[in-house]
This record gives C-alpha cells, sequence and structure tokens, in this order.
C-alpha cells in the first residue's frame, strides 16, 4: 500500500513508464549564461522586494532578507548598565555554539592548553551539523589535488569567494579527513580499505566522503564524544544561549552575557577571547520557504557580532537545498540529501520528463525546480497545496543493483518509510528548501575578526563560499575552520591582557538607533522562532 494519495499515483505511473528510457537519457550541464539566466528568472536570490539595506552599523546598507534585517536591527535583551561585576565563571577561551565548529575549536583550543567553556542554545549537538547527511568533500586521490578543489569551490561561488578562505579550506581539507578519522569516525570504505569517494553537484572529481547518509550526525557523535572525554578542561553548558558579547574598554572581545532557557536568569560569563560558532537562519523562514535547519537556527551570532561593531559580508544570499521533502506534510523541508542525485536519482516532472540536468550547482537546480513548477506548470500539487516534482529513486536500484538504496541512504528509507512510502519502488515529492546561509560575519583566514579577541567559525561566517555553496564544502568548512578558531583564540588568550568589560557599545547601538529613527519592534536575537497562530 502506497502512502501517497490516488490523485498523486497517477503521476507516478508516468514516471514508472518512462523509467527504462530514462536509464540512458542524459541531460548536458548549462552553460554559464543559462545558469544566470535561470537564477535571475526564479532563484530566490534574486527577488529584489524580499531584500532590505540595513540602516545602522558598521555594514550599513548591506542587502539582506526583510527577514533578517528585522532582527539585526532589533533592541538588546539587556542594557549598557547590565552588572559585570560578578561572572559566573571565568575561562581562557570562551565557545559560543555546540555544533561542529564548535565542538572542533574547543578540541584544538583545548590541545593548546586553554581552559575552555562552551555555552550552547539548546543541548550539545543540537546543530545544523546533525541534520547534515550527504558528506563532506577533501581532495585526497591522486587524481584530484587540492588546487582542482579550489577551483570548484570558486566557480560553485560565481567566482565571489574570498580566495584566502577557499585557500584554507581546501588546503586543510585533507588533514580534516584525518583527524576525523583518528577521533573515531566511521567513513564509508571499500573492502579493501579506501574510501568511498562520490561526486557532488558542481564538482569535477570524486571526494565526497560519507558515513551512509548519516554523515553529519556521526562528525558529531565523534566530536562531542571526544569533547566530554575532555571535560576536566572543556566545561559544556546547554541551554545558555548567548545574548549579549561583552569587549573591554580597549574594544576587546572579553566573554559574553549569557541566559538560562530555564529560569531566564543572565549572567556573564568572562573570557580571554571569544570564538563565535553558533550557525546559521533557516528557522528565519526566509520569503516563507520550509527548511533543513534544527530549532535553534535563528542567526543569533550575526546579530551580536555585528552589534558589537564586526563588519557582514554576502548575507543578499541563502541556499536554497534544491530536494527538501514536499511529501508528506510531517516532513515538509527536511532534507533529501544531494547524495541520492549522485547517485543516480534523477528530477522528473508530473509527466515523468527529465527537465535538468541532476548535478547542477545547487542554486541552479533550485531554480530549475522552480521553474519547472512555476513557469512551466509541470510539477505536482499536494493535497495541503505545496508544489514539488519527482525525485526518482528507484533508478538508483536500477543502476547499483538490488539493495544499493538501503546500504547507502538507510536515513531516507527510515524517514519515508514512516510514512508508507518506499523509495526503492516509489519516487519522492521534492521541492526546494531554505538550507544554508552563505553570509554573515566577515573573517580572515586564522577566523580573526575586526573585533580583536573575537574568532568566527562556520556557518555564522561569510566569505567561505561566495555566493553558492557546494555540497560537502559545510561539513568541511565547520572542521577546518572550527579548529583553527579553536587555535588561533588559544595562541591569542596566552598573550592577551584583558582590559575592563563593559557594555558601552550597547549605547553607541541604542543611540544610533534612536538617531536614525529605526523601530523594528523586536528584541534580537530571537532565540527561538514563534510559531505561534495569529488567527
Amino acid at each position: 500500500m502506497s502512502g501517497y494519495p490516488p490523485e498523486m499515483q497517477d503521476s507516478i505511473r508516468k514516471v514508472e513508464a518512462t523509467r527504462a528510457r530514462r536509464i540512458k537519457e542524459t541531460v548536458t550541464a548549462m552553460s554559464l549564461e543559462e545558469r544566470e539566466a535561470i537564477l535571475e528568472g526564479f532563484h530566490p536570490d534574486y527577488k529584489d522586494e524580499t531584500f532590505h539595506a540595513i540602516r545602522v552599523g558598521a555594514s550599513k546598507g548591506q542587502r539582506m532578507p526583510i527577514e533578517l534585517a528585522k532582527i539585526v536591527e532589533g533592541h538588546p535583551h539587556i542594557g549598557p548598565d547590565f552588572d559585570l561585576s560578578a561572572p559566573i565563571a571565568e575561562t581562557d577561551v570562551l565557545i559560543i555554539g555546540g555544533g561542529g565548529a564548535g565542538a572542533s575549536a574547543a578540541l584544538l583550543a583545548q590541545e593548546q592548553g586553554a581552559k575552555v567553556t562552551l555555552v550552547t542554545k539548546l543541548r550539545f549537538g543540537d546543530a545544523n551539523t546533525m541534520m547534515a547527511q550527504g558528506g563532506i568533500q577533501a581532495a585526497d586521490r591522486p587524481e584530484d589535488s587540492p588546487a582542482i578543489h579550489y577551483l570548484d569551490v570558486i566557480g560553485g561561488g560565481h567566482f565571489t569567494n574570498v580566495p584566502e578562505l577557499v585557500e584554507a579550506l581546501v588546503m586543510d581539507a585533507p588533514f580534516a579527513i584525518k583527524w576525523l578519522e583518528d577521533l573515531g569516525m566511521m567513513f564509508d570504505k571499500e573492502s579493501d580499505g579506501t574510501m568511498v569517494e562520490a561526486h557532488g553537484g558542481g564538482t569535477s572529481r570524486k571526494r565526497m566522503h560519507s558515513a551512509r547518509d548519516y554523515s553529519g550526525a556521526e562528525i558529531m557523535r565523534t566530536l562531542r564524544d571526544e569533547v566530554r572525554n575532555r571535560e576536566e578542561s572543556i566545561t559544556v553548558i546547554e541551554f545558555a544561549p548567548a545574548i549579549e558579547l561583552v569587549l573591554d574598554d580597549k574594544g576587546q572581545a572579553v566573554g559574553a552575557v549569557v541566559m538560562n532557557l530555564e529560569t531566564n536568569a543572565q549572567q556573564y560569563i568572562k573570557a580571554k577571547t571569544v570564538v563565535m560558532a553558533t550557525g546559521g537562519s533557516g528557522r528565519l523562514h526566509y520569503q516563507g520557504f520550509p527548511t533543513t535547519n534544527h530549532y535553534g537556527a535563528t542567526a543569533d551570532g550575526i546579530v551580536l557580532a555585528y552589534r558589537a561593531g564586526a563588519p557582514l559580508g554576502y548575507l543578499e544570499s541563502m541556499q536554497y537545498h534544491p530536494t527538501g521533502a514536499a511529501f508528506p506534510e510531517q516532513i515538509v523541508g527536511l532534507l533529501v540529501t544531494e547524495k541520492v542525485r549522485g547517485l543516480g536519482a534523477k528530477p522528473v516532472n508530473k509527466h515523468g520528463e527529465l527537465f535538468v540536468y541532476p548535478l547542477e550547482p545547487r542554486d541552479v537546480e533550485a531554480a530549475a525546480l522552480i521553474r519547472e513548477c512555476q513557469e512551466r506548470n509541470n510539477g505536482l500539487v499536494t493535497p495541503t497545496g505545496q508544489p514539488g516534482v519527482w525525485l526518482d529513486s528507484p533508478m538508483i536500484e536500477m543502476i547499483h543493483g538490488p539493495g544499493a538504496i538501503q546500504k547507502a541512504l538507510p536515513a531516507m528509507v527510515r524517514q519515508f518509510g514512516r510514512f508508507e512510502i518506499d523509495i526503492t519502488q516509489e519516487p519522492m515529492l521534492v521541492y526546494p528548501t531554505l538550507h544554508y546561509q552563505n553570509g554573515g560575519v566577515q573573517l580572515k583566514a586564522d577566523c580573526s575578526t575586526e573585533i580583536p579577541g573575537l574568532f568566527i567559525a562556520g556557518e555564522v561566517s561569510g566569505g567561505v563560499h561566495g555566493h553558492n555553496r557546494l555540497m560537502g564544502n559545510s561539513l568541511l568548512e565547520i572542521t577546518v575552520f572550527g579548529r583553527r578558531a579553536g587555535r588561533s583564540a588559544a595562541v591569542y588568550a596566552q598573550g592577551v591582557k584583558p582590559g575592563k568589560p563593559t557594555l558601552a557599545h550597547l549605547d553607541i547601538w541604542n543611540q544610533e538607533l534612536k538617531e536614525t529613527e529605526v523601530d523594528t519592534g523586536v528584541t534580537s536575537p530571537i532565540l527561538l522562532p514563534d510559531y505561534t497562530r495569529r488567527e
């Protein structure tokens, strides 16, 4: 019995009828001109009316989604007179964020001899890292090289990336893989022990390392276990989001004010240096899109770093993953990993027709799916009004043989199987979903920022990916730059002489809001999304 309603099964029969022909059918990748045209016509980033230029702060005029601008321009939770005289804890390195970047930073800072405190909004590991499925890129085969990886990253980012950051990403990549494996990560391997590596969209070589389709969860398990094993020198505080950075009278970052989510108590943690690793912003649901992101992804780090004076960049660019689940309603927006297309599943419309090269860069692939539904009217609409096209997963077993899907995609099989949809026999209905924040706080290759003592790592940063991220480079980014941030912060802490802690930057911020008559009615960071029904 199928979990799809009868009106959708008519289209599934057309998909099944065309499958044998499509197994031999190919669609060529678009030219650069074709890619630019489809992006301008259909990608959400190109809708000018949905963006807003912020009116205050160091990056005044920076365009970003209206939903993000509203909280970036928000009012602080506390005032400049908040009492900083009695910190609840003192540490060398304060890490804000408990995902892969924060955990990597904690481990490297500890290895440099630093006392580390890691605070996280929810539980340690509740992060977008856990949601990542497909894999992590690294050029570690004889036919590949960091230079080729570099060119793929730059091309995928539309040649807008910060070159020094891309260089750091690709040069550190093979070392990051070895580090993770040495810590105990279980990568997919051939029978002779060599790594299984696959293609992703926009890549010219097979360099995607994976752990089935649990890659992010396996990375987070490995890092979290290692942090817990070092609890004598790494303190983890859960359910304690940062609500304000603290600077000293020299302008250096010297800790943060955190809020206890259970009691709402606001308390200062004093530090010699701070690593910001708070992740992305998908739970702001730009333009009403569903999201793959975890519950706490509300752009906190951008708000805090910017209010303290750190410039932003690339926030006019968000990544909409081409294949988020579009049916059933209970899982709309959840990720259908790019690995599915890498294994041979093809996106087809309601008539069973292949309409786009399956491994275009993500922004181009997403725009093609939107065009097929909107302009060409070749998508399906679910009973709840969600548009979508088919991702024909049974093709994977036609290519690789029986059992290939269960072996490579056990999480996908289980996710859809809960709703009586067997993806080994039936296609998945998909539609683009808000996935990744390409922009964020500007940083240098050592993860330092314009604020002395403030280091940045992971999705909260901007510049690594330019205006489009390739698959597998987010898990790589959190590992590479998390390690770099932890190491840099620990070294910085050894030589810094902190001054008197102060919240004077809030005076400056509040004054600028007043002078420009900006009042969005929001207190930020918002910490958690609001799903209250207003009607």
